[in-house]
Parts: structure tokens; sequence; C-alpha cells
């Protein structure tokens, strides 16, 4: 197995695909404020946090701070209605097996997302005991692309970076992880996620000796 030890994931895209959710929440929003928002801009804020979110759909109009909050709580709601219709059947094809596989190698297993609503969603998911730590965007000072959310998991996990592995479905999540000094997996297409060590279109058909091979060979 060499020197890989855990597995990092993120959470939205790759564990289970609350990013839909996040686009109903921010066009809701955008729409009871006038704001142009279509699912192509949604696509820009794959793996960024709340606020550089609201900034990428505002287009450059300012808005006063207290505004801003107002708005993001609000988008909040609107997402975490969604997500408490959530069940362990939302987990993506491949990530429940690829999790029981981790767990009978004897690596450990991480999630590092930005959302701060992370353990509402896991708890919805019914993983937690699968896991053996968890970070989300409360914790850290830096969202992904700084390297400050994986630093953290690997921290808590007890490992080096270069002992661990991060899984992301984003342009800005792979760099955060190659920032930690990490290997990298990315999910989806190479334009988006073409700098990771080994990329793969999603989990369903992810064998951990595969993803073993491929990034150790």
């Amino acid at each position: 197995m060499g020197n890989i030890r855990a597995f990092i994931f993120d959470l939205d895209g790759v564990i289970t695909d609350t990013s839909e959710f996040h686009f109903q929440a921010w066009r809701r929003l955008a729409r009871e404020e006038g704001l142009p928002f279509t699912r192509q801009d949604n696509e820009a804020l794959r793996g960024v946090a709340r606020r550089e979110s609201l900034n990428l759909i505002l287009k450059g109009r300012q808005i006063p701070d207290a505004t801003a909050e107002a708005w993001m709580e609000r988008k909040n709601s609107y997402y975490v209605e969604l997500v408490k219709g959530m069940s362990p059947g939302d987990l993506l094809p491949g990530a429940g097996e690829l999790l029981a596989e981790l767990r009978r190698a004897g690596l450990k297993i991480a999630i590092a997302s930005s959302s701060k609503n992370t353990p509402l969603v896991l708890d919805r998911l019914r993983i937690g005991p699968a896991l053996d730590a968890v970070v989300d965007g409360s914790m850290v000072a830096r969202s992904k692309p700084a390297p400050d959310l994986f630093l953290k998991a690997a921290g808590l996990l007890g490992l080096p970076p270069a002992q661990c592995v991060v899984v992301e479905d984003a342009a800005a999540g792979v760099e955060a992880g190659r920032a930690a000094g990490m290997l990298t997996l990315g999910l989806g297409p190479a334009e988006r996620v073409g700098t990771a060590d080994l990329v793969l279109p999603d989990l369903s058909d992810a064998r951990l000796a595969d993803i073993l091979a491929g990034l150790e060979g």
C-alpha cells in the first residue's frame, strides 16, 4: 500500500451531490433580489466558500456587509431546508463502497469541506461511524484553494500530509490538496480537475487497488 495512510474527501460532489441544493438555494435568492444567475454561473461556485460565492453572483455590484450577511443567511436557510430531506440513499454511486473498502484496508478516512453545514449533511447520510475526522469551514481561517482544511484534517488524523490523498471534484480543491503537499484524486472532466495526480469521472467504478496503483505507480 506504499506510503498512503489516509483519504480525505471533499463532501459536495464527491460523497453526495448537494451542489444541486446549493444551486436551487442561490437561484431562489438571486430571483428574489433581481440578480441574473444560471447553471453556468453556478459552475464557478464549485468548492468556493459562501462569501466568495456571493461576490461572484454579484458580478461587481457592491452591497453593504450587513446586507451580504443577511443574504447569505437567507440562502443558507433555503439550503438547510433542502438538506433536511436527505437520506443515506443520497450517497453518490460508489461512495459508500469505497468508504467500506478503505475501512477494511485499515486506512483512515476524513471529510474536509468548506461547508459549515457538513455535520448536518453527514448526519442525514448516516456515515459518521465510518469517519476518523471531520473538518468544516468553521474550523479554519482560510477556505480552498488555501490548504488549511486539508492540513487540519491531517493533523486530526495524526498523519503527515505526504501520507494523505485528497479526493476532490473542484479545481480549487485540487489546488488546495496540492498546496497541502498531498496526493490528489480529481473527480470529473480533465478541464476542471486535470491538475490532480489521478483523474476519474466519478467514484461509481472506483476500486481501492486501482486508485493506489494510479497514485503510486
